[in-house]
């Protein structure tokens, strides 16, 4: 079972193992920046997503890749509910996922567990956990699962590029708004002691997010014991945040949005979907799959 302290450590030994037998895919990139509304989006260029989004359709139809996992990128056992493995098609490096052990739909409201499971590996290293709530809002597998990558995403700037606009948020209580962020969504502060203690820590953060999802309108749950989502979100926290956003959309015209794109970093195919970036700037393309006020 999980040894705190460990994790990172457990990582590394299974990323080299994992590369060693090819079973890892990590995608080649080349990143740039592109300013829009005080926000430095870290944009990567992914010359093999086309091939990685076919492989990820196949699997959606046909298979769940995590019952069972492959054992060549199992990293460790977090507790009787969740395990840790690598994505294999990772874009980020030491990118990890943490998946219930037993099928739990990617649709299902997260749990004490959940929460148990990434504030046990936040406290191992810095990072940023985010959770794809449906198709969409970016989910390839139905099967339930949080995902973290290390910090800082890029060598300047802010750890988290959005971050650059948490300064301006008004609160209400534990609840907040980003005047920039022109689309709905909320946010609280989290404390350090989130991650010292995490079984109490989750405790805690499950109540703010259920009081999250109430405050963008997606508290009529759904299923007879109200264990489905209303609608589509993402959710992301850091040890020190969490911001929760409903989706309308997965895509903007042909580029994918998940809730990477929200912490304001975004993956495009080629030199077109580039340009169209460029043209439209990052925070329409947040917007335009995000919900607003008008609809």
């Amino acid at each position: 079972m999980f040894e705190p302290g460990t994790l990172w450590l457990k990582v590394l030994d299974r990323t080299e193992k994992a590369l060693k037998t090819d079973t890892l895919r990590p995608i080649s990139t080349k990143s740039t920046f592109i300013h829009d509304r005080g926000v430095d989006f870290l944009v990567r260029i992914v010359s093999s997503l086309a091939r990685k989004s076919e492989e990820r359709k196949d699997n959606k139809r046909t298979t769940n890749p995590f019952l069972p996992y492959d054992k060549n990128v199992f990293v460790t056992d977090i507790s009787d509910t969740h395990v840790c493995l690598l994505n294999k098609f990772n874009v980020i490096d030491h990118h990890i996922l943490l998946v219930t052990r037993s099928f739990e739909d990617q649709e299902s409201i997260l749990t004490l567990q959940d929460f148990e499971a990434i504030l046990m590996c936040m406290a191992e290293f810095d990072g940023l956990a985010f959770y794809n709530g449906g198709e969409i809002a970016g989910a390839s597998q139905r099967h339930k699962h949080l995902q973290m990558i290390p910090l800082p995403m890029a060598n300047k700037g802010p750890k988290v590029p959005i971050e650059s606009l948490l300064t301006s948020a008004r609160f209400e209580g534990n609840l907040g708004v980003i005047p920039d962020l022109p689309f709905i969504h909320t946010l609280t502060r989290l404390v350090p002691a989130f991650t010292e203690a995490p079984q109490n820590g989750a405790k805690a953060a499950l109540k703010l997010y259920r009081a999250m999802l109430y405050e963008v309108g997606l508290n009529s749950l759904s299923a007879p014991d109200g264990s489905r989502q209303s609608g589509p979100y993402n959710l992301l926290f850091t040890g020190e945040w969490m911001l929760l956003v409903p989706r309308s959309e997965e895509f903007f015209e042909s580029i994918s949005i998940n809730a990477l794109g929200f912490a304001g970093a975004l993956l495009v195919k080629n030199e077109r979907q580039m340009q169209l970036l460029k043209d439209m700037g990052g925070m329409t393309v947040l917007k335009r799959t995000a919900l607003t006020e008008s609809k």
